[in-house]
């Protein structure tokens, strides 16, 4: 929205991909696994939700003006996502971009990867720091 709607100068944004790179290669060195998923729908699937979320009285708290009104923008959101998507997938942190008009895809490929992830650090639970053995309920 920053970029899209000029809110700062492009000299202000642009230099966030380089923060935020630095900022996930710290978070790494330090241990924290970091997964970033990009929830890809197309224009047509947005209008058909959107659509769906006004005729619907129990869905319409899900929607506002401004939803429609970014629909204008529609081309400069998909330059600004494309940019951060190149700028900020490294291959020790890449963007996982899910195509996502079919939600149970969508919940099949972001879970695969997930535990794909947790499988590989193969968490256990921690040892006690004491005989465990010699303690008693009373």
């Amino acid at each position: 929205m920053v970029r899209v709607h000029q809110l700062v100068p492009k000299s202000v944004w642009s230099e966030r991909y380089d923060q935020i790179n630095t900022f996930e290669r710290l978070l790494s060195e330090n241990g924290v696994t970091i997964l970033k998923f990009f929830l890809h729908i197309s224009k047509q699937e947005q209008k058909e939700r959107l659509e769906a979320r006004l005729k619907d009285s129990t869905r319409n708290w899900k929607i506002s003006p401004a939803d429609l009104k970014e629909r204008e923008h529609w081309g400069n959101y998909v330059k600004a996502y494309e940019s951060v998507l190149s700028r900020c997938s490294t291959s020790a942190i890449p963007w996982f971009v899910i195509p996502s008009n079919k939600k149970w895809f969508r919940n099949l490929a972001v879970s695969q990867i997930i535990v794909e992830t947790l499988e590989r650090m193969d968490p256990k639970f921690p040892k006690p720091a004491f005989d465990i053995s010699k303690l008693r309920v009373k």
